[in-house]
């Protein structure tokens, strides 16, 4: 998997550019659906990731790029089921998370906010 350009609001990946969040799933990449957390919007300022959301659990170690300047807030909740499953959570800025992926991906997958 190539990381190739991140900038507010888009990344490339294997030359396919998404203007979205994005969930790396073993090989696969799909949008994150943000939907099922946005009543949470208001408590945090910001949609934040929950485990209302589809998260993909099976790996050993799931980064999440909380964005261009770190702003995405994860519920505790989620932190919670990470250490119930052995699944050591990494939450970084966006440009900090695709390093840590270009690094290793091994076992690894992702959350990666594309803005703020």
């Amino acid at each position: 998997m190539r990381f190739q350009r991140f900038n507010f609001g888009s990344i490339r990946i294997d030359g396919t550019t998404y203007e979205n969040d994005v969930i790396i799933d073993g090989t696969a990449i799909r949008k994150r659906k943000k939907k099922a957390s946005k009543p949470l919007r208001e408590q945090y300022g910001h949609t934040p990731l929950s485990l209302q959301e589809e998260i993909p659990w099976d790996c050993r170690r799931l980064v999440v790029g909380t964005g261009a300047l770190g702003a995405l807030p994860i519920t505790d909740d989620v932190a919670q089921e990470a250490d119930r499953r052995g699944v050591e959570l990494i939450a970084v800025p966006t440009t900090q998370a695709i390093e840590l992926l270009r690094k290793d991906r091994a076992a690894t997958n992702a959350i990666l906010h594309v803005t703020c």
